[in-house]
């Protein structure tokens, strides 16, 4: 059966040859673009629900409108406490927000989207040689779609991710197109990442090294996504929704849009500020947080426009193999406030995250009490 609309799906085909042969070919979505498809292949059909934007609310209209957080100020004390209360705010009712003043230069963050596009645009097969899905081979992995064979429907979008900290790779390990604006990126988003959990400490009513002290900005992962122009948008995705499987995530996008978070069951696109950065709450976060925190289910739309480009930095300490427990934090637990989740180590969390995949349903079900 050969799709040739919105309101088809199909099913009768072999999908496990079709996601071989597209991975054989360590090309990603970007290869296909390169070829000249004007029809997408049936493995990127999507449900139509899923792609549909009837329930979108414009960022426009102010009481959707996603928070910006200026942080110019904070170290002084009154403007500090009315930044944390922003911050508290913003992570309970939206698990989004956008800070601006943070501290990462425009030079900076230009320059690394521009390292992103660089890397996904440069030859084939100097690109080909980052290509696996074995996440123990190479600090740096290329693929197109993490999930790609559990997922039950695939996103257009191409990404390569580099285990940044606890461990940083070797300079000549990262490549050559982008490797200097990638750690100097990753050095600047791991002071501001350190600062941010100091700010969601002092929300939470905790002594503001709290987050920091055990551990939630040890590790670093950025991952750098190439979203090519789409001949039939319609009937995809760049990215199913989901919620994300660390603490927190810090993104870096482009003017050509498409993000978009669910809330008060709405999806609400998060406009791009020019030198903003966009900051959520992950699952990591809420467990801990014990629910106070959410850690709430995005999407990106694909697009006819592009290409577009984003950087995500996931702080998350699951690269290594340690028996460190992660559960609610006592100080926020009481008779009326029992805990609501089982402890985990943050590897067992991501391994359960990766096998399910981006299949719309949140990983911390799994670990409800």
């Amino acid at each position: 059966m050969v799709a040739t609309n919105r309101d088809e799906v199909p099913t009768n085909y072999d999908r496990k040859h079709e996601l071989k042969a597209f991975d054989d070919t360590k090309e990603g979505v970007k290869g296909l673009v390169d070829a000249g498809i004007t029809e997408i292949p049936r493995i990127f059909y999507h449900p139509p629900d899923e792609c549909s934007n009837d329930y979108t609310f414009d960022h426009e209209e102010s009481q959707h409108s996603i928070p910006v957080i200026d942080l110019e100020g904070l170290f002084d004390p009154t403007k500090r406490k009315e930044i944390v209360a922003a911050v508290g705010e913003a992570s309970e009712t939206w698990g989004f927000f956008q800070i601006e003043n943070h501290g990462i230069p425009f030079d900076v963050l230009e320059e690394m989207k521009k390292g992103v596009l660089g890397f996904h645009e440069q030859d084939t097969e100097v690109k080909k040689q980052f290509y696996t899905r074995d996440h123990s081979s190479s600090p740096v992995i290329y693929n197109s779609n993490f999930d790609l064979y559990s997922a039950p429907a695939t996103n257009w979008r191409d990404s390569f991710l580099c285990y940044m900290a606890p461990i940083p790779p070797k300079i000549e390990d990262l490549p050559e197109v982008c490797r200097e604006i990638l750690v100097e990126y990753s050095k600047q988003v791991m002071k501001l990442g350190k600062l941010l959990f100091e700010l969601l400490s002092e929300a939470l009513g905790l002594k503001p090294s709290h987050l920091n002290d055990i551990d939630c900005s040890e590790g670093l992962l950025v991952l750098g996504h190439y979203y090519p122009p789409c001949p039939q948008p319609e009937l995809t995705m760049g990215t199913s929704k989901h919620a994300d499987n660390n603490f927190m995530s810090v993104l870096l996008q482009d003017d050509i849009g498409g993000l978009q978070v669910f809330h008060q069951n709405k999806w609400i696109d998060v406009p791009h500020v020019p030198g903003a950065l966009v900051v959520n709450i992950g699952d990591l976060i809420q467990l801990i947080s014990n629910d106070i925190f959410k850690s709430v289910e995005h999407r990106v739309m694909a697009n006819r426009r592009g290409p577009r480009v984003s950087v995500a930095s996931f702080f998350s300490t699951g690269v290594r193999p340690s028996t460190k427990l992660f559960g609610p934090i006592k100080e926020l637990l009481s008779e009326d406030n029992p805990p609501k989740y089982r402890e985990t180590t943050l590897r067992d969390f991501n391994v359960y995250y990766r096998e399910k995949g981006l299949n719309g349903k949140s990983a911390l079900s799994h670990f409800k009490l």
